[in-house]
């Protein structure tokens, strides 16, 4: 048998999709767009060095074993997260040179694929799919 891929507990992924939305909608609601730094960090540092800070946090909430969890592919999870971390970033670079329509638009699409997955639906996981199949039957 195969080895199992790496895995992260849903409740731990929802924990970091709750604070790209919470944060998109206080930087919405008091323009103080710094505050999209937190998740861009946190995301920025679950890619690069394998710590996220928010899940970590998260994590010493989860009462059950890490297993008992539904889990979410590691690699899924990554490639998510660096879509996550370029439009995080986009949309400070908009803030910051004051470009209203980059930083709405970068905002507006991370924070509601972050909403769209806690719904259920994973627009990261479908890309990500899609570019798989693409690469597998090309």
């Amino acid at each position: 048998m195969g080895e199992m891929p790496a895995s992260i507990p849903r409740p731990l992924v929802r924990a970091n999709q709750w604070v790209i939305v919470i944060s998109v909608i206080l930087v919405w609601i008091n323009g103080v767009y710094w505050i999209l730094a937190v998740p861009l960090l946190a995301g920025a540092m679950g890619v690069l060095l394998d710590f996220n800070p928010i899940m970590r946090f998260a994590k010493l909430f989860l009462r059950k074993p890490m297993t008992a969890y539904i889990l979410e592919e590691k690699a899924a999870q990554k490639f998510n997260q660096l879509i996550a971390c370029g439009f995080l970033l986009l949309a400070l670079i908009g803030y910051a040179f004051q470009w209203p329509f980059v930083a709405y638009l970068f905002s507006a699409m991370v924070g509601i694929a972050a909403f769209v997955a806690i719904m259920g639906f994973c627009i990261g996981c479908f890309i990500r799919y899609r570019w798989l199949m693409y690469r597998k039957l090309r």
